[in-house]
């Protein structure tokens, strides 16, 4: 890359500097010999707590060239849930953004504070050598483990996908198609803790673009960039591009140059298909993957008719072989709902330390998704639920037990439970459904977020509540979620 792209922009802030492929290559040089000196080699886990800066690609870079295991804890988990991730990850070392600091537990790990860059001369200051030659290059191990991705378990624990030298070259192999350059520009719309940046760092470095980052991913900057670098593709997860169609500049700027629209992360209403092809002019492909598949997965074509591209997830992409299967493993019958599994090359080799979890997820080589879904006729793939009651809200996976088990503990709330509702924005949205305490009255809905903000993302609080005199409750004397949630769609339907 410091060969082919060496005077090109690499990574571009919007404060107005930026950093080429030169530069950045030398700085992760200078960064790794600074963690070698650190005793930090291979197979050595490494957290980074940090924001989705430059500092954070140089210090990926370095790790990779020790052969480290490098992992990104996302900067918006609380302290509880960051420290959650760093006892599973065990490392070595955490790297710690100066402003995130007071999130980790510095008695139970090893932490160095990071203050971010404002220059290419400052970036990942505290960690490089200047002037270090380059390491001798790592042997070719393909299973060598290079990167861990977070997710979370049904339960709300967190689990890290992890991924091997194997599985990034072949993840570059799909998304480039073989080809290599191309430049342009695009926008960076995830956390870079996210396996959209994680296993896909390679081909961001590859296509010799520039990568715009923003502090804060919003509507008006990211519409602007798009029109003022005629980016040919418009990207990200389905709530931003609501985001964006809600904006007024939408409808002001210049987008002719768009050819595409590239969108994961959560599912797309029909509505919100329909509305961006317009704005746009260009036709909407939804992919759906998860952090378990590398990020690839299945897609709809961009020449798809409407029938599969306002309702299905496509058909699996090149590379991906995809089932929907009962709960023995065994395929159903076409049109009938099952579990979604899936094969390629690019799912994770496991969830790191968690053996069992990993044991009941991949299965001969497949993935488990714990998506329902059916195939119709077209042979395309139609979500029909999820196995778990996961759901998710702006592109981010909330589990309900995990925001019951803090906001059970408020004095006014004698049962609770939190279920979905589809939702035009964000896709979904979380609603309490509470038992009030004997002697008290309901929680406002604000008084509950502060509540549990203390210990929980804010993208996982509820947004709505619903008060009830009891929890329905099935034969089997658990919650029936289902009929809850049924409940929401049923009288809410889509809300903006």
């Amino acid at each position: 890359m410091a060969v082919d792209f060496a005077d090109t922009t690499a990574y571009l802030t919007q404060q107005g500097w930026g950093i080429t492929y030169a530069v950045l290559d030398q700085a992760a040089d200078e960064a790794a010999a600074g963690l070698a000196a650190r005793d930090i080699g291979e197979r050595d886990a490494v957290a980074l707590v940090l924001e989705s800066t430059i500092d954070y690609v140089v210090l990926f870079l370095a790790l990779a060239r020790l052969g480290a295991v490098t992992s990104g804890i996302n900067p918006k988990l609380t302290a509880r849930e960051i420290n959650a991730c760093l006892e599973v990850l065990d490392p070595k070392l955490a790297i710690v953004g100066d402003q995130l600091s007071a999130t980790v537990d510095i008695d139970r790990f090893a932490c160095e504070t990071l203050v971010p860059g404002t220059s290419p001369e400052t970036v990942a200051d505290e960690f490089r050598i200047a002037d270090a030659r380059p390491l001798s290059p790592l042997s070719e191990e393909l299973d060598r483990p290079v990167c861990v991705c977070f997710t979370s378990g049904s339960t709300g624990l967190p689990k890290g996908a992890w991924y091997n030298n194997r599985q990034l070259e072949r993840i570059l192999e799909l998304d480039t198609g073989g080809a290599w350059g191309g430049g342009g520009h695009g926008i960076s719309s995830t956390q870079f803790a996210h396996v959209g940046f994680m296993t896909k760092l390679p081909w961001l470095l590859a296509s010799g673009r520039t990568t715009h980052l923003l502090k804060r991913w919003s509507a008006g900057p990211v519409l602007e960039l798009i029109a003022e670098h005629r980016m040919p593709a418009v990207t990200g997860v389905a709530p931003q591009i609501a985001l964006m169609l809600a904006h007024p500049q939408v409808d002001e700027l210049d987008f002719s140059a768009v050819q595409a629209i590239v969108v994961g992360g959560a599912a797309s209403p029909p509505a919100l298909v329909r509305e961006a092809r317009k704005r746009f002019d260009a036709p909407y492909s939804i992919r759906y993957s998860s952090t378990e598949s590398g990020g690839i997965g299945l897609g709809t074509d961009l020449d798809a008719d409407d029938e599969e591209a306002l309702n299905t997830i496509g058909r699996p992409r090149p590379g991906v072989e995809a089932a929907v299967r009962d709960e023995t493993g065994e395929p159903v019958v076409q049109g009938e709902v099952g579990e979604l599994w899936l094969r390629s090359d690019c799912i994770m080799a496991g969830y790191w330390n968690d053996p069992e979890a990993t044991a009941e997820t991949l299965v001969d080589g497949w993935l488990r998704t714990g998506d329902l879904a059916r195939v119709d006729s077209a042979g395309c793939y139609r979500l029909a639920g999820r196995v778990k009651e996961m759901f998710i809200r702006g592109g981010y996976n909330v589990y309900p037990m995990e925001v019951e088990s803090v906001l059970g503990n408020h004095p006014a709330i004698a049962e609770i439970a939190v279920v979905s509702r589809p939702y035009e924005v964000m896709g979904e949205i979380g609603v309490a459904v509470i038992v009030v305490s004997e002697d008290h009255e309901p929680p406002t809905v604000d008084e509950l977020r502060d509540f549990g903000s203390v210990d929980l993302a804010s993208y996982k609080l509820p947004e709505d509540i619903r008060v009830i005199d009891r929890l329905p409750r099935n034969a089997s004397d658990k919650v029936d979620r289902q009929a809850l949630a049924e409940f929401e769609r049923r009288n809410h339907g889509l809300g903006t």
